[in-house]
């Protein structure tokens, strides 16, 4: 699994920690796609209705292996 994963986040297709509406599935294909986050999840919904059914087996899928973006560490030294 970790393969796929790093995999994944070498092509850019990671979810984001900001801007998630369920697990940041849409938010991080679009990101990854260069869209507005509303964007990919309102072609998300109208694939929905062109393909019916599709997307609760997709979503799912990509939730599981998208891996969640690493958090940002602060280059800044901490002072005691």
């Amino acid at each position: 699994m970790n393969a796929v994963h790093d995999t994944l986040a070498r092509q850019g297709l990671v979810r984001p920690r900001n801007g998630r509406m369920l697990a940041g599935v849409c938010a991080g294909l679009s990101r990854r796609f260069g869209l507005d986050p509303w964007i990919g999840r309102l072609l998300f919904v109208l694939i929905l209705f062109i393909v019916p059914g599709s997307q609760i087996l997709i979503y799912p899928l990509l939730w599981i292996l998208m891996p969640a973006e690493k958090p940002a560490f602060s280059t800044t030294p901490t002072t005691f």
